[in-house]
């Protein structure tokens, strides 16, 4: 094993030490002598989130089935450690080795949330590298990010080497061959970078100039050379049989927040709704083949010794095949003892009857999204979702055994009244009605019903049709949460009933990073500075911190938040092509305006732009 970067001190006095440790099931080891790349893979985070997170365990995987890569691993060292770190001088360091980062030839930052930004920062300077790009020099990593984050990437811009677009199977062989040629040549890091952006999919921030009109307002984005592209394309994996998938997932020692064995289904979702991010960004939907999957979940269990097995999409419902996939899971892991999880499902006869042969004990909540309280709303928001379909849910599950229900649904949507929103509190009333109507007195055994709603606020962001949406202010939001609490009081079934939503400053900061642009960098910096880390969580966010950031560098926070944009606006995204189309996207703007609805893309083709791609739902809606 290798000499632990931290002692046994050190260790002894901190919470969670396997934290920092290595060595878990399945991590890889190489010998340097033989690696000509090392790569950290880092998550913002801390251990048990980062070591949840599916797209971390693929790129470990490919990057490592590389004879010339070693792909290690660094996460966000809590804030216990952190101050022993800065205090004693110990610079952050990669699991698999123990080594400094700064060691690396690159570091790659999975940018999964806003509210990580300021981690970030930490990862930078605790591995002794400068914030700022421009300040670097050769004998610094190259910082890449990757992840939902990048659909975006300009607030955090300048503290990036480059961004790499799309999804992460499909150009890295291609960038880290460039940089083996590049350093045999003796170029340097400039030169990488120039060539490095003419790969596809690669966004080079520093070779970017970006205007702004006297209101605020981007005013040009251009590259600084001729041969630089104006446009990133989105890389996509189309054939996913090709795509590599981790058959040896790694295993930490310690529980972390999704403590199983994951199967990615497959990408994309055909549904549409507005406010989602993922369901544009993701297009085309692709399934994984059957017989990939069947293998896939057995090795997984077999490599892992994992009691639990996942399915991982963004509406597993959707899955062609998911019949099949589910009868086998249940046999073969009925066997060995291994309990199935199914997320992403929605609530009909099929999906429960899947769920009550898998589920040994009825005790668990069963969830729906609604998203809105009323029928007009689900049809602003695309939602495909009507009250029938939600009641007759409601019902089908109170018969086959369930008495707990927990109902998503966000707060401050575009074009929402009061009589929407009230239609929270309502439809969980109807839910509650149901079961009562449903279930007779003598067959309640699991005890009375309780139905739990859970509002978040409505976060406008880039390439969805409310992009142009202004978002709420705070006072508007508390004012409607506690409106929605007053009428659950109201309800006859008050008592089975529970209503909880989520921090509104949180919600707004969220919404800033989302659509911002280049000059906020200076401010997450500032935060940072003034002792801001694991902004994500709820005791160590500071919103008067970051307001005064904001105060400090002349920029006000509605400017980002509150003011409906102009259809014709330059948005500090527009560089990235994604495949669905801006044209698409100001449609459906005007289409949730009218309250009309589009089909998901198995019921019919909205031209949405995805489809040049060549592949997945776009050629199956077609045949």
């Amino acid at each position: 094993m290798e000499k632990l970067a931290l002692s046994d001190e050190i260790l002894m006095t901190i919470e969670k030490p396997a934290r920092y440790i290595g060595g878990e099931i399945n991590h890889v080891k190489k010998d340097l002598s033989q690696v000509d790349i090392r790569f950290a893979m880092c998550f913002p985070d801390v251990y048990e989130i980062g070591m949840s997170h599916l797209g971390i365990q693929i790129l470990y995987d490919m990057l490592n089935k590389r004879a010339d890569t070693w792909c290690e691993r660094v996460y966000s060292p809590w804030v216990d450690l952190d101050r022993v770190m800065r205090e004693q001088k110990i610079p952050l360091f990669a699991l698999e080795s123990q080594t400094p980062i700064k060691a690396f030839d690159f570091l790659g930052i999975t940018l999964q949330y806003e509210m990580c930004y300021t981690n970030i920062l930490q990862v930078l300077d605790l591995s002794g590298i400068p914030l700022w790009a421009s300040e670097r020099t050769e004998d610094d990593p190259i910082v890449i990010g990757g992840g939902p984050c990048t659909y975006n990437p300009e607030p955090i811009a300048d503290f990036f080497d480059m961004f790499y677009i799309g999804e992460g199977e499909v150009v890295y062989d291609t960038l880290l061959d460039l940089y083996k040629e590049c350093r045999k040549n003796v170029w340097d890091r400039a030169a990488f970078l120039r060539e490095a952006a003419k790969i596809p999919g690669i966004y080079v921030p520093s070779l970017y100039n970006v205007g702004y009109h006297p209101d605020g307002t981007i005013s040009n984005f251009t590259p600084k050379y001729e041969d630089i592209p104006q446009k990133i394309t989105k890389q996509v994996v189309m054939d996913m049989s090709d795509a590599t998938y981790p058959e040896k997932p790694l295993v930490p020692f310690i529980k972390v927040t999704q403590d199983r064995a994951v199967l990615e289904v497959m990408r994309g979702c055909i549904r549409g709704c507005r406010f989602c991010q993922a369901g544009m960004i993701y297009r085309p939907v692709r399934n994984r083949s059957l017989e990939d999957l069947k293998r896939y979940a057995v090795e997984i269990i077999e490599n892992t010794g994992h009691e639990e097995i996942s399915l991982s999409s963004l509406s597993s419902s959707d899955f062609t095949e998911l019949p099949e996939l589910l009868n086998f899971l249940i046999e073969e892991m009925g066997e060995r003892k291994v309990n199935i999880s199914l997320p992403s499902l929605r609530i009909d006869a099929f999906s429960l009857d899947v769920m009550s042969k898998v589920q040994d004990i009825r005790r668990t909540s069963l969830t729906f999204a609604p998203e809105a309280g009323t029928q007009k709303q689900r049809n602003v928001i695309n939602k495909g979702l009507t009250e029938e379909d939600i009641i007759e849910g409601a019902r089908q599950a109170f018969l086959g055994g369930w008495n707990k229900v927990k109902l998503y649904f966000m707060l401050s949507q575009p074009f929402e009244t009061y009589d929407d929103i009230a239609g929270i509190a309502d439809l969980s009333e109807r839910i509650a009605e149901v079961y009562y109507d449903t279930v007779p007195k003598e067959e309640r055994t699991g005890g009375p019903v309780s139905i739990t709603a859970s509002a978040s606020f409505f976060v406008p962001k880039p390439f969805t049709p409310f992009q142009w949406a202004p978002m709420d202010t705070m006072e508007s939001f508390q004012e409607k949460a506690h409106f929605v609490k007053d009428r659950f009081r109201e309800q006859l079934n008050k008592k089975r009933l529970r209503f909880t939503y989520h921090s509104a400053d949180v919600s707004l900061l969220e919404g800033i990073l989302a659509r911002g642009d280049r000059r906020l960098a200076p401010v997450i910096l500032e935060v940072y500075k003034n002792g801001g880390i694991f902004d994500a969580w709820s005791e160590f966010y500071s919103h008067e911190r970051w307001m005064k950031a904001f105060e400090n560098h002349n920029l006000d926070p509605e400017f980002y938040l509150t003011r409906e944009r102009a259809e014709d606006e330059l948005f500090p995204w527009d560089f990235i092509d994604i495949g669905v189309t801006k044209r698409f996207l100001l449609e459906e703007w005007h289409r949730a305006k009218e309250g009309r609805m589009t089909p998901n893309c198995r019921m019919s083709c909205s031209g949405c732009g995805v489809a040049k791609w060549g592949g997945g739902v776009c050629i199956e809606a077609k045949n």
